[in-house]
């Protein structure tokens, strides 16, 4: 289906899809790639987060000494955790909420400035030539002005039940602002970076939870396969309602007994719930048959850090990995190629350079989060983080390599 075959004249904001269809807008007279907040965003974060890991490996490594705005291990985790991803959420939400509330999409212009605002803020990070507060400033300028923009449209369209997704970004933009207060004087950044961790878990369990069986229930009605799936259930209520307490307790005690079981009862509700999504009825098309992958390593990340927190198992490190390379890069990817193909008209099925993309991550997390660690590295564990962060990197240049060419030009059914 094309955007032009669907009707959006009458229809209810709080019935928009959760699908790859579009609303009919005007067409956009400037450059294909800003038309849409997919375009830039989805091609700048599979840049740069190919690029950075690289570097963060060969700087732990100690191949190289650089001068960035905080030192090496704060520099890594701030440009994941507030660079990376939130290219990824700003393209997944510039595309989603017109969508959403049948209003126009930020696009030309504005959407330039939103897409330079990000870049400045890497570049601003990475040198030390400018002023530190002027640095986080304008680094943090740009997910308090995301959410601004989220906010706008659910209030101005009246699409009251995305206001989780408000309240999500917003908390991630605070998070932003603490690291920085944190790092600009030197004291430990781990509140913030537990704090965002939990945010970006509860996205992928409300999002990812809704974008999973929406997109199996097509698939299967698409193959004439009878079950059709519920998209709601009393597990999902109670999936969600867990994964946000264990996620306030692992903020506010994260050594705690409490904290520890609620992660795992969490953990164990989020593997039941993907379990009703019968993922292994998808095995056809990976393309599909991803966007559960994704979610088990929600589950799994969820799980092992319970059970590191009560000193069973994982490093607590390596537990955190389940979901920064497994879930993260798994369910990014998913949502980037899936709408890197709908939304430039092209048919959703996943090519051999897809299937790829969708290994190497796989494959880079399963090498980080099983990797040896110690305080002292051996030798062993430079060369597992260095295939690891080569399989993990290498999705993601793939996929710019790949689907740039799809992001850059005008949609086949324009």
């Amino acid at each position: 289906m094309t955007s032009k075959e669907i009707p959006i004249v009458g229809r209810p904001a709080a019935a928009s899809n959760d699908g790859d269809d579009e609303p009919t807008f005007p067409p956009f007279d400037g450059p294909a790639f800003l038309s849409y907040g997919f375009r830039p965003f989805f091609l700048g974060a599979a840049l740069f987060g190919g690029l950075a890991i690289l570097a963060w490996v060969v700087l732990f490594a100690g191949g190289v000494h650089a001068e960035f705005l905080y030192p090496p291990r704060e520099w890594h985790v701030h440009e994941m955790l507030f660079g990376f991803i939130p290219a990824l959420i700003a393209g997944f939400l510039l595309t989603a909420m017109p969508n959403w509330t049948d209003r126009m999409p930020l696009r030309g212009a504005p959407l330039l400035t939103m897409f330079l605002l990000w870049s400045a803020g890497r570049l601003l990070i990475a040198s030390p030539w400018f002023g530190p507060s002027f640095s986080a400033v304008i680094d943090g300028a740009f997910l308090i002005l995301l959410a601004a923009y989220v906010w706008r449209e659910i209030v101005v369209a009246r699409t009251w039940d995305r206001v989780p997704i408000g309240v999500l970004v917003s908390f991630y933009a605070c998070a932003n602002i603490v690291f920085h207060l944190s790092a600009l004087r030197g004291a430990p950044t781990d509140f913030s970076e537990r704090f965002a961790l939990s945010v970006m878990t509860l996205m992928l369990t409300v999002i990812g939870g809704r974008l999973t069986p929406t997109f199996t229930r097509e698939f299967l009605a698409e193959r004439n396969k009878p079950r059709q799936l519920e998209i709601f259930s009393p597990v999902d209520a109670v999936t969600i309602v867990s994964v946000l307490v264990a996620a306030i307790a692992w903020i506010a005690q994260p050594e705690s007994v409490w904290a520890g079981t609620m992660l795992l009862v969490a953990g164990v509700a989020s593997v039941a719930r993907l379990l009703r999504w019968e993922g292994w009825r998808t095995w056809e098309e990976p393309l599909v048959l991803i966007l559960h992958v994704g979610y088990g390593w929600v589950g799994l990340f969820l799980i092992a850090l319970g059970l590191a927190i009560l000193g069973i198992g994982f490093s607590t490190e390596n537990a955190v990995h389940l979901l920064t390379t497994g879930a993260m890069g798994a369910m990014t990817l998913a949502v980037m190629t899936r709408a890197s193909l709908g939304h430039t008209g092209r048919p959703r099925h996943a090519d051999r350079f897809t299937v790829m993309i969708y290994l190497l991550v796989n494959v880079g997390a399963l090498l980080r989060i099983f990797s040896p660690h110690s305080e002292r590295p051996m030798a062993l564990t430079y060369t597992i983080l260095g295939l690891s962060a080569l399989c993990w990197s290498a999705a993601y240049v793939l996929f710019a390599l790949h689907y740039g060419r799809y992001l850059i030009r005008p949609s086949l059914d324009e």
